[in-house]
C-alpha cells in the first residue's frame, strides 16, 4: 500500500470523509503489519491526543481491512514494543502424568501375573502402594482400566512385556436361518414374526408363529421385544 502523499492528519481525516463506503485490504498479513507500523511512526502516534490516535486508528482500518477490535490490537503491540508484529503463540504445556518408568513397570507386573484383566491388575497396582507402601507405584496406584489398556497397546509397552496378547472377540452365532428339512420327524419348527407397528411413540408387539413342519402344531405368541429375557417366558 502506497500512501506516501497522506503526511498530516488533516489529509487523513479529509480522505476518510471523501472515502464513504469505499473499503480497503491488504494483500498479505507481513504487508498489513509493515504498512501499520510505518503509519504510526510517521504521525508519531504516541505522542498524539486522545481524538487524533482515534483518527489514525480509523485510518489504519480502512486501508488494511482489519476490523477496530483488529487495528486496536496491533496498536497495542507497537506501543509496547515499538514494533507492530504477531503475538507469539505458546502451546500450554501439561505435565506428563505417567512416565516411561510407570510404563515399564506395569509390564514388569502383567509378566509377572500373567497378564490379568484391566480390573485385576489395577487392583494389584494399588495394592502395591496402599498396603506395600512401594513408592514406585504411587502414580500407577491411581491409573484408570482405560489406560491401563491404552499403555498395553503402546510400542514402549509391547518392547517390554512381548508376551502381551490384546483380547481378540470370538464371534460366536446364536443361530442359524435356513429351511428345515425334516425328513418326516417332528420337531422342526417354522418361525414366524410380524411387529404390529408402532402407535402414538408407544412401541407395538412382536406376534410370533411356531409351527411344526410334520405335524402342523401350532404356538401363537405376543412380546413386547425379541430378547432372550421376553421369549424364555414364551
Amino acid at each position: 500500500m502506497n500512501d506516501s502523499e497522506a503526511t498530516s492528519l488533516e489529509q487523513i481525516r479529509a480522505f476518510l470523509t471523501g472515502a464513504g463506503e469505499l473499503q480497503f485490504a491488504g494483500q498479505n498479513r507481513a504487508e498489513v503489519y509493515g504498512w501499520t507500523e510505518a503509519t504510526l511512526v510517521r504521525f508519531q502516534y504516541a505522542g498524539l491526543g486522545k481524538p487524533d490516535k482515534g483518527l489514525v486508528r480509523r485510518y489504519i482500518a480502512r486501508m488494511t481491512g482489519l476490523s477496530r477490535a483488529q487495528a486496536t490490537r496491533l496498536i497495542a503491540s507497537y506501543r509496547k514494543s515499538g514494533r507492530v508484529k504477531a503475538a507469539s503463540y505458546q502451546r500450554r504445556k501439561f505435565p506428563v502424568r505417567y512416565t516411561k518408568a510407570d510404563v515399564e513397570l506395569l509390564a514388569y507386573v502383567d509378566r509377572s501375573h500373567g497378564n490379568l484383566s484391566g480390573p485385576a491388575t489395577k487392583r494389584i497396582l494399588e495394592r502395591e502402594h496402599q498396603q506395600y507402601g512401594q513408592a514406585a507405584f504411587e502414580r500407577l496406584a491411581q491409573i484408570s482400566v482405560a489406560q491401563i489398556y491404552r499403555f498395553r497397546n503402546s510400542e514402549a509397552y509391547r518392547k517390554r512385556n512381548t508376551s502381551y496378547q490384546p483380547t481378540r472377540p470370538t464371534p460366536i452365532p446364536i443361530g442359524e436361518r435356513r429351511k428345515p428339512r425334516p425328513e418326516g420327524r417332528p420337531g422342526y419348527l417354522r418361525i414366524d414374526t410380524v411387529h404390529q407397528g408402532d402407535r402414538d411413540g408407544a412401541k407395538g408387539l412382536y406376534h410370533i408363529n411356531a409351527v411344526d413342519e410334520v405335524t402342523q402344531w401350532e404356538i401363537v405368541a405376543a412380546t413386547p421385544q425379541i430378547s432372550e429375557r421376553w421369549l424364555i417366558p414364551v
